[in-house]
């Protein structure tokens, strides 16, 4: 038996010894396992046919352990929800089909969330896009200004009103930060067009990496049962065991994020999609006491019972940065990401092994200058955005040899406006109420908290900012006591296009945001004596107007070349400053005519209103309704933006009344870029006499011979030494 099984033996070392020879030839030619499996995935995806990474590409030893922890317990018949395996790539669409996307919005931070999202979408698309937008009034607010004045080609936007689905789920408790918005992606179905087919649903939290044809491009895996499309759930939230007493709702192993969902709303409709999930969400609040996520619990729940209505999609499509997340686990290289979920509380500040990538990917997007998606889709006709037709029209009659070239190119500029870019509570409606409208750019930033201390009423701001400035500004707000402590402050994000600075679009952009009956026309420079505020309406109301009289009230302004000044507390400090020489009138020894006709002396003495004339270049900082004319926007850049606007303020027959207790004091800063232009430059000097004549010339045509006592304004401009 010894002697038999001797052979034995040696056969099975001499198989051994080949295997090794075997392997060791496979290395000599390059041929390792791990690199063999990589080269023939990517032969495959040659073919037509590459692997679909619903599992991390992981190092061989952690192979089997991270994917069995990120698989969970999966569908019966079915492999894991993130097993990779070859499936042929669907083609994309057709290059100009329309792709539609539904987001719900609701309030001004989700608002902003939702324009970073836009632009990692605009930045990779090559597709036409129809965004389905559930809004509440806040967010129509913000986003229909915002999309009107983007002017994006191929691109769509259509609003539904959140306010009329709440019954519809109101019903249902739910401890989720999202709120009553949180559960509306139920009711999408019923609420989007019944023509429209198939639908994108995303959380405003999400960022692009990838253009969203590929993802539209999922929808031909669909089996004709399959009517959701779902990313299945990166952490242990759902298996109950991430802490004692954890009791989530029922799921299909791990679960599926809901934060990008497919959904084929007519196969929805056709399988009573609202029937079936209402009866799951009632069937299990009868043992559980709300949902802790909201829609995704009850789309678990429905899906736990009918696992035949989901299609799993690979991971990277919905890469979850939750406060317990294994998203690591999905990606190995940063071409793998496709979209990223910042689906925790904390958002940005989430911990994760790669979140400092992951933000400054964000954050890309977040500073990316907005202007730059306005860009055409190349072989792709589509309807131009309102208004751009004839702004085109505009611009091509512009001849570019004209020394006035700019200021008329500005003029006609389209910016993009982001209204209430931080949370603001309206004041309550009061009859005699003010707001100081002003505008600012980046360089003023730091008055704004010591305006905040003088003006304890609303204010309406707008702000000229890159969109990296914008985060700088909200980052300069969240950090400040004073400022976050106000929510009576409107600040609006005009955003930064073309060389001069568009002063009276600002101004118009403040001013149509005012929400109280008047409004106090002042600039950010400018300190409003303590008491002002209350003032104001006071007088307002003694003055009695409103109805039929007509009045502008005149606040006196001063200005100090002192930059530690201590501030008067009343109006006989102010002259006692005034007389010592710490205190002038504004422009007295540049431009005295802006305000002498406010008559200084006179207010001096004055123990009630008074009334004054119109003079030419008359420019004072007045109190007026809210529905009094706009600045005319041909002004750009420095010089007779007030004036012009007083004029029409007079033409309209406004009375002058200054007021005897009223007064601002303007601050010294560096002089603006504009204003040094202007010193410089004889060709500016001369385009703003060129911008009023034409002003002159349709005040006329608006108001005939009663306009011709301004023709006294066409004078020659001072020499720069006089501004």
């Amino acid at each position: 038996m010894l002697r038999r099984g001797r052979p034995r033996a040696l056969g099975a070392a001499a198989l051994l010894l080949l295997l090794l020879l075997l392997l060791v030839a496979l290395l000599l030619l390059g041929g390792d396992p791990e690199s063999e499996h990589r080269a023939r995935a990517g032969r495959a995806g040659d073919a037509g046919c590459r692997p679909w990474p619903l599992t991390p590409r992981v190092p061989t030893d952690e192979r089997l352990r991270g994917a069995a922890a990120l698989e969970g317990d999966p569908p019966a018949g079915r492999e894991g929800h993130n097993r990779s395996g070859c499936v042929l790539q669907p083609p994309l669409p057709p290059k100009c089909e329309l792709l539609h996307v539904a987001i719900v919005c609701a309030g001004h931070n989700s608002s902003r969330e939702v324009v970073t999202l836009v632009k990692s979408m605009l930045f990779y698309r090559k597709n036409p896009l129809h965004l389905h937008l559930v809004t509440d009034a806040v967010a129509r607010n913000i986003l229909e200004m915002l999309f009107h004045t983007w002017l994006v080609p191929a691109l769509r936007v259509s609003f539904y009103d959140a306010e009329a689905l709440k019954p519809q789920v109101s019903w249902i408790p739910n401890k989720h930060y999202s709120g009553l918005y949180g559960l509306m992606k139920l009711v999408l179905p019923a609420v989007l067009p019944p023509d429209l087919a198939r639908v994108i649903v995303l959380d405003t939290d999400v960022t692009f990496a990838s253009d969203i044809a590929e993802l539209w491009a999922l929808f031909a895996h669909f089996s004709d049962k399959q009517l959701i499309g779902l990313v299945e759930n990166q952490s242990d939230w759902y298996l109950g065991n991430l802490w004692k007493n954890h009791r989530p709702w029922p799921a299909l192993g791990r679960g599926f994020n809901t934060g990008v969902i497919l959904l084929w709303l007519g196969r929805l409709q056709q399988a009573g999609w609202e029937q079936m999930w209402k009866l799951t969400a009632r069937r299990e609040l009868l043992t559980l006491p709300a949902t802790s996520l909201a829609d995704q619990d009850i789309f678990n729940a429905v899906i736990k019972e009918h696992p035949g209505l989901v299609q799993p999609l690979p991971c990277v499509w919905n890469v979850q940065l939750s406060d317990h997340t294994l998203a690591e686990r999905c990606y190995s290289e940063a071409s793998d990401l496709k979209v990223i979920h910042w689906n925790s509380p904390k958002k940005l500040r989430v911990k994760n092994k790669h979140a400092e990538f992951f933000r400054n990917f964000h954050l890309t997007f977040l500073e990316y200058d907005g202007n730059l998606l306005r860009r055409e889709l190349f072989g792709c006709p589509s309807q131009p955005p309102a208004g751009a037709e004839q702004l085109q029209q505009a611009l091509a009659q512009l001849d570019e040899e004209d020394a006035c070239f700019e200021f008329r190119q500005q003029r006609l500029t389209v910016h993009r406006v982001h209204l209430t870019f931080l949370p603001h509570k309206p004041p309550p409606p009061r009859p005699h109420d003010v707001t100081l409208v002003a505008q600012l750019s980046m360089d003023r930033l730091q008055m704004l908290e010591v305006l905040c201390r003088h003006w304890p009423g609303p204010m309406s701001l707008a702000l000229y900012l890159t969109d990296a400035e914008a985060q700088q500004f909200l980052r300069f707000v969240e950090a400040s006591p004073v400022l976050s402590a106000r929510q009576d402050v409107a600040y609006h994000v005009v955003y930064r296009e073309g060389p001069l600075y568009p002063v009276n679009q600002l101004r118009n952009v403040a001013l149509a945001q005012a929400l109280t009956p008047y409004v106090f026309l002042s600039d950010i420079d400018f300190l409003p004596a303590y008491s002002l505020y209350d003032y104001l309406r006071a007088s307002i109301e003694q003055l009695e107007l409103g109805g039929r009289r007509k009045a502008a009230l005149v606040v006196p302004a001063f200005e100090t070349l002192h930059y530690r000044f201590s501030f008067p507390t009343s109006k006989a400090e102010l002259l006692a400053l005034l007389d010592a020489g710490s205190l002038h009138t504004f422009r007295y020894h540049e431009w005295p005519q802006g305000h002498a006709p406010t008559d200084y002396a006179r207010w001096r003495e004055a123990r009630v209103p008074y009334r004054v004339q119109w003079a030419a270049d008359y420019e004072p900082y007045v109190v007026v309704p809210r529905d009094c004319p706009r600045y005319d926007p041909r002004f750009v850049g420095f010089g007779w933006n007030k004036v012009a606007h007083v004029v029409e303020l007079d033409a309209q027959e406004h009375e002058l009344l200054v007021l005897p207790q009223a007064f601002i004091i303007h601050l010294p800063h560096a002089p603006s870029l504009d204003l040094s232009r202007f010193r410089s430059s004889p060709t500016y000097r001369s385009c703003l006499q060129a911008l009023k004549e034409e002003f002159h010339q349709d005040l006329s045509r608006r108001y005939g011979a009663a306009a011709l006592k301004y023709l006294t304004a066409l004078q020659q401009p001072r020499s720069p030494a006089a501004w």
